[in-house]
């Protein structure tokens, strides 16, 4: 099981990106493609993958994550690294 220890520094760029999200969104903006952490749901369905196929990745080690709190989050970067075979 691979472990991934969050520094405060993470938990700074987190809170930065995800108050630029909350912003975004109640100015009414249309979804980023660029936005860096994606939560599971995004996740499944831009892999079109079942939330079993998508927690066996996380076990395998095969996608890497970052859980805050009780949610689960993604790096586009690194499943555009997968998706491409690298």
């Amino acid at each position: 099981m691979q472990l991934n220890i969050i520094t405060l520094e993470d938990l700074l760029q987190f809170k930065t990106e995800l108050f630029t999200e909350m912003n975004r969104l109640l100015q009414g903006g249309k979804e980023s493609q660029t936005k860096q952490w994606l939560m599971s749901a995004e996740v499944r369905k831009m892999l079109n993958i079942s939330p079993g196929t998508l927690q066996n990745l996380r076990i395998s080690g095969t996608l890497p994550y970052r859980k805050i709190g009780g949610s689960m989050f993604y790096n586009r970067e690194e499943i555009e690294k997968i998706m491409r075979g690298e």
